[in-house]
């Protein structure tokens, strides 16, 4: 077999040149990049930490029963939020959700309007299908590379590691709930006289709304996800403490934190279930 490995395709060498042609020359775009991402990260901790902890905890339970219209869910992100702050990770976990939250915006403004034009161009999404598994699929180790070659270290490479790895899932939804619009709704909107742009905002968008929320809950779920590899580039959160156990094998340490995890995950995916408004 070794006249198979003699003549090795230059994968990892070809990847290489391409980071480094791309810090060479488009050092500055990435510099403006990691500025907008830390500007976002910082108004999004800022508004998360500046109130009493308390405070938030009323204003998100307040933004359940809005959002859910029942007093169980609420109930629930209460009872979750004051677990957290009796375990004493309340600043940890702003600083997930900070980074949580981040990911969403970043990859609902980039994955619906992407969703959106795949939706209109069969050709386009056929095209982007093997680029959407390759996010997926690729080890999300492998994204911590070039984040930390082109962003440094810190909130901005955990950043945009996670938007890679879950910006395919607004993307599929979105295509998803708009490409199955019933061809009679849209048939009766043209009929009469609507235009591209009326038929998106007032037929297609509204039918594909349960999609996009599905995209926006697995995009929070996803982005959750990746809060302990986040933490390996020196993203701050609850990542940080479960690295720290596992460093140490300190059993107690990791179990705590990775509760705290799970209940952050329970609360955010409650707060945004659509089945629970009447």
């Amino acid at each position: 077999m070794d006249w198979l490995t003699a003549y090795k395709i230059p994968v990892g060498k070809t990847a290489k040149t391409v980071f480094d042609w791309l810090k060479d020359n488009f050092s500055g775009v990435f510099d403006v990049l990691a500025g907008l991402m830390q500007g976002l990260i910082d108004g999004i901790l800022a508004v998360l930490q500046g109130p009493p902890p308390l405070v938030m905890v009323a204003i998100f339970v307040a933004l359940t029963w809005v959002l859910q219209r029942g007093w169980k869910m609420p109930l629930l992100v209460a009872a979750g939020f004051l677990f957290i702050l009796n375990q004493g990770y309340w600043k940890a976990t702003t600083e997930s959700l900070t980074l949580v939250l981040s990911a969403c915006v970043v990859c609902m403004v980039v994955g619906v309007p992407i969703g959106i034009a795949t939706a209109h161009r069969p050709r386009l999404f056929s095209v982007m299908q093997p680029v959407l598994d390759l996010m997926q699929t690729l080890p999300t180790f492998v994204y911590l590379i070039p984040a930390i070659v082109f962003f440094g270290i810190g909130m901005v490479p955990g950043l945009i590691a996670t938007v890679i790895f879950v910006l395919p899932a607004p993307i599929r939804l979105t295509h998803l709930g708009v490409s199955s619009t019933p061809v009679s709704l849209l048939e009766a909107a043209r009929a009469f006289g609507a235009t591209p742009r009326q038929v998106l905002w007032k037929v297609e968008l509204p039918y594909a709304a349960p999609q996009i929320m599905a995209g926006l809950n697995q995009t929070i779920m996803l982005s959750l996800s990746m809060v302990v590899i986040a933490a390996l580039v020196g993203a701050n959160g609850l990542g940080v403490p479960v690295v720290r156990a596992l460093n140490s094998v300190n059993t107690a340490l990791g179990f705590e934190s990775g509760f705290i995890i799970v209940v952050v995950a329970i609360i955010l995916d409650r707060m945004l279930r659509m089945g629970g408004r009447k």
